[in-house]
C-alpha cells in the first residue's frame, strides 16, 4: 500500500509540474507587462513545485499514519488529530509562501467549520486575518503614480508610509486630501493582477489532481467560486460602485434602520480600478469587546444590528456583503447622539470591503427567507420543502439544517424555546463536527447539489456566527428572533406582490400582526429564560 500511495504522490508531483508550464506560459501570453511576465516564469514554477510537494505530503501523511487503525479507535483518533494539525501547519506555511489568492482561500477555508476539521479551522481563523502581507512603500509609491499620475506626496497633502492594515489582496494607508480631508488609500499589491491569474491556474490543477488520486478530496466547487469572483474583487470600482448600491438598498428597502448602517463615503477622483480612497472611520472593530464597551456600546445591541443588517440584505435585498469577517465590520456610537430608552449609546455598523457581493434571484432570496422561518419555528416539513427547492434533495435536507444552525436534526427541530439558538453549545458542534466527519461524502455532495450562491451565503453565516461569539459569551437568542422576523416578512411580502388585491392587503396585515404576536410571545419566553439562567448562576456563586 505505501508503495501504491508514493507512486501516487510522484504522479502528482511529476503531472503537475509539466502542466504547470501550461499555466505559466498561458499567464505570461495574456501580461499586458512582459517584464512582470518574464518575472511570472520563475514564479510560477517555484510555487507550483511548493504546491505539488504540500499537497502530496499532507496527503500521504493522511494515508500513511492511518494505515491500519481501527475506525472508532483512540488510536486513530489520537493520530486523525496530529495529523490534522500537521496538514494545517503546512497549509498555513504554503498560504503565506505564496501570498495573494492564497490567503483568501485559507481564510475561506477557515469558515468551513461544518467541512474542515476542526484544527484546520482554528489555524486558518487565527492566522490568515492578521499576519498578511504588506507592500513596501516603493511598490505603494509605484502604484499611487501609475494609478493617479503623480506620487503620494504630490497627489495628497499627506500620506502616511506605514499601512494601518493589509488584506490579502490590498493594504490600506491613512492619507489626507488638499482640502484637508482625512481619507483611507487602499492599494492592490503590486502586480496582483498577474499573479492572481497564475496563482488560481496553479490551485486549479493541484485540487484537480488531487481530486483525481484522492476522489474524497472534492474542492473544485470553490475553485470555481473563486475563479469567477477574484477578478471582482480586483477591481476597486466594483467595490466602489457595490458599497453605493448597499446603501441605496438600505434607504429604499429598509429605512428603518437605514440610519444605524454606514458606508464609507467614496472619493470618486481619486479611485482607479487598483486603487481605492475612502472616507476614514474613527470606529471600533466588531469583536474589540473593550473598545466597544469604552465607546458606551453594549456588546448586545452590536450583536442584534449585525444580525439585523444581514437578514434585511439577506431576505429582503438579495444583495449580500459575504466577506463579513470581524476586521471589516466597525462600530462607532450613532451619529446623531440618540439613545436607548434605558439612556445606552445607539451603535451604528460600518460595513467596510465591499468586492465580494452576491446577488440571490427572486426565488432563491424567497426559498432561502422561508427555510430560515422554517428553522426559528421548527417547522419540519417546511424545512425539508425549502431544503429540496434550494436544491438538498430529500436525502441531505436535515444536513443541511445542521450545517446552516450548527445544531444536529433533534435539535433544529425542538419546539421547545430552547432550540432558539444561532450559536450550537460546544457539545452540538462537536456532534456535529463528528457527524461531518463520518458522512463526510455527502457532505461534499450537498456542497455540490446547491448554487454557488447558497455557499457563499453558508460561508456569510459562518462570518457572523463568529463575530457574534466574539461580543458575548454564549448564544445570541435575540439575534435568531431578528432573523425570523425579518425572514417571516420578506415571505410575507413575497405573498402580497404575488396577489394585488384588497383581499391579499388585508390578509398581509392580519399576518403580519400574528406574526408579531408569535415573536412577542417568544421574547417573553426568552426573556424568562435567561432571567432563570441567571438565577441559577447566582445560586452556584
Amino acid at each position: 500500500m505505501a508503495g501504491s500511495m508514493w507512486r501516487a504522490t510522484a504522479k502528482l508531483l511529476v503531472g503537475t509540474t509539466a502542466l504547470g508550464g501550461g499555466a505559466a506560459a498561458a499567464t505570461i501570453a495574456s501580461s499586458d507587462d512582459p517584464a512582470m511576465a518574464l518575472k511570472l516564469c520563475t514564479i510560477v514554477p517555484l510555487r507550483l513545485c511548493r504546491d505539488s510537494v504540500t499537497a502530496a505530503t499532507i496527503a500521504f501523511d493522511y494515508e500513511y499514519s492511518l494505515w491500519g487503525l481501527p475506525e472508532g479507535s483512540t488510536e486513530r483518533a489520537k493520530a486523525k488529530h496530529e495529523v490534522h494539525m500537521r496538514g494545517a501547519r503546512r497549509l498555513e506555511e504554503l498560504c503565506f509562501r505564496n501570498g495573494g489568492i492564497y490567503i483568501k482561500l485559507g481564510q475561506h477555508l477557515g469558515q468551513l467549520e461544518y467541512l474542515v476539521p476542526e484544527e484546520y479551522v482554528c489555524i486558518m481563523r487565527e492566522s490568515m486575518l492578521n499576519r498578511c502581507p504588506h507592500s513596501s512603500y516603493d511598490q505603494v509609491h509605484e502604484v499611487v503614480k501609475k494609478e493617479l499620475g503623480g506620487v503620494p506626496d504630490e497627489i495628497f497633502d499627506e500620506f502616511d508610509p506605514v499601512p494601518i492594515a493589509s488584506a490579502s489582496l490590498a493594504q490600506v494607508h491613512v492619507a489626507r486630501t488638499h482640502d484637508g480631508q482625512k481619507v483611507a488609500v487602499k492599494v492592490q499589491h503590486t502586480h496582483m493582477t498577474d499573479t492572481a491569474a497564475a496563482d488560481y491556474a496553479t490551485v486549479e490543477l493541484i485540487v484537480n489532481t488531487l481530486h483525481r488520486f484522492f476522489p474524497s478530496f472534492d474542492y473544485r466547487w470553490l475553485i470555481a467560486e473563486v475563479r469567477e469572483s477574484i477578478p471582482k474583487e480586483l477591481d476597486f470600482l466594483v467595490e466602489a460602485k457595490n458599497s453605493v448600491k448597499c446603501m441605496d438598498n438600505f434607504r429604499k428597502l429598509s429605512p428603518h434602520i437605514t440610519d444605524y448602517v454606514y458606508a464609507p463615503r467614496v472619493y470618486w477622483n481619486l479611485s482607479t480600478s487598483k486603487l481605492l480612497t475612502m472616507e476614514y472611520m474613527e470606529a471600533a472593530q466588531v469583536n474589540d469587546l473593550k473598545s466597544i464597551q469604552r465607546l458606551g456600546i453594549q456588546p448586545s445591541d452590536v450583536v442584534k444590528l449585525v444580525s439585523e443588517t444581514f437578514a434585511e440584505m439577506m431576505f429582503k435585498h438579495g444583495f449580500v456583503h459575504c466577506d463579513p469577517h470581524a476586521a471589516n465590520l466597525l462600530v462607532r456610537p450613532l451619529p446623531s447622539g440618540r439613545r436607548s430608552i434605558f439612556g445606552r449609546r445607539k451603535p451604528q455598523l460600518i460595513l467596510l470591503d465591499h468586492g465580494l457581493y452576491k446577488e440571490l434571484d427572486y426565488n432563491t432570496r424567497i426559498n432561502y427567507a422561508a427555510l430560515w422561518k422554517a428553522l426559528v419555528y421548527s417547522d419540519a416539513d417546511g424545512i425539508k420543502e425549502n431544503c429540496v427547492k434550494l436544491g438538498a434533495g430529500d436525502d441531505l435536507y436535515a444536513l443541511f439544517a445542521g450545517i446552516l444552525t450548527m445544531r444536529p436534526w433533534n435539535k433544529v427541530i425542538d419546539p421547545s424555546i430552547d432550540h432558539l439558538v444561532v450559536k450550537g453549545t460546544a457539545s452540538d458542534r462537536s456532534e456535529l463536527q463528528m457527524y461531518a466527519s463520518q458522512y463526510f461524502p455527502q457532505i461534499t455532495e450537498l456542497l455540490r447539489r446547491l448554487p454557488r450562491v447558497i455557499l457563499l451565503m453558508l460561508k456569510t453565516n459562518d462570518c457572523l456566527r463568529a463575530v457574534n461569539g466574539s461580543l458575548i459569551q454564549g448564544p445570541s437568542l435575540e439575534s435568531f428572533l431578528i432573523i425570523g422576523r425579518v425572514s417571516s416578512e420578506a415571505v410575507l411580502e413575497s405573498v402580497l406582490l404575488q396577489k394585488r388585491s384588497l383581499l391579499s392587503w388585508i390578509n398581509f396585515w392580519v399576518q403580519k400582526i400574528l406574526l408579531e404576536g408569535r415573536l412577542c410571545v417568544m421574547h417573553i419566553a426568552v426573556w424568562f429564560l435567561q432571567f432563570q439562567k441567571a438565577l441559577t448562576l447566582g445560586k452556584q456563586v
